[in-house]
């Protein structure tokens, strides 16, 4: 599928897919929404040292890029996707620049370069897992403290957005573990219902009314 670079409203670039009309961040503002959805919604609410975090979507790696750069704990991140990104599309990526991190552009190209399927420490307190296979394969349980759900929109991705794929999320998580999305969609909600999640409804980044989260509890 045809992919293009392009830039969203706050100055950051995303990736375009014009068959779906579909993009890998809001086009709104990649960067503006990773940081509402993802940290303030999410990584900000969990009070432990040391947090496992599971992504859905590894994607451009910008949400793993902005958890390392705004976490002052002990992070264990997993990245699950199924169709990585090229070196060429890496290179087209402005987020270093757009966040004025370029001292820890190093850490952003070792995120890419570092090989799948091996966990990686990037720093003594920053380790990053990539993983290559489809969301449904997932088989981890009692694994996350935190989850950040950043699969294609329900439109263009149903299958993606079930009680089947919401179930493996619910049994990986810790108890009291969080799950966040940007959808708001009334039936991605009674999904994570259904499979046990106790779900808020809040407001949603530049462009979008509402967001959910989702946290488990026994």
């Amino acid at each position: 599928m045809k992919r293009e670079i392009i830039i969203t409203s706050d100055g950051s670039t995303t990736i375009h897919l014009p068959e779906w009309d579909e993009q890998y961040h809001s086009k709104h503002g990649a960067i503006q929404e990773a940081y509402h959805v993802f940290i303030k919604s999410g990584l900000e609410t969990i009070e432990k040292k040391e947090i496992s975090i599971l992504e859905i979507g590894f994607g451009t790696g910008l949400n793993c890029l902005i958890t390392f750069l705004e976490s002052q704990k002990s992070i264990n991140y997993v990245g699950v996707e199924a169709y990585p990104i090229t070196g060429k599309e890496i290179e087209s990526l402005n987020y270093v620049s757009t966040l004025k991190a370029e001292k820890q552009a190093i850490h952003f190209n070792k995120m890419h370069s570092c090989s799948w399927e091996v966990k990686h420490q990037i720093t003594s307190n920053f380790s990053l897992l990539k993983q290559q296979k489809k969301f449904k394969e997932i088989k981890d349980e009692d694994t996350y403290n935190l989850i950040y759900f950043d699969a294609f929109g329900a439109r263009v991705q149903p299958e993606l957005w079930t009680e089947e794929i919401f179930n493996k999320m619910f049994i990986s998580l810790k108890n009291d573990g969080v799950l966040v999305t940007y959808s708001a969609k009334g039936s991605v909600r009674r999904a994570m219902q259904k499979v046990g999640f106790i779900v808020e409804r809040l407001p949603g980044p530049p462009g979008k009314r509402e967001m959910l989260r989702g946290t488990k509890r026994n």
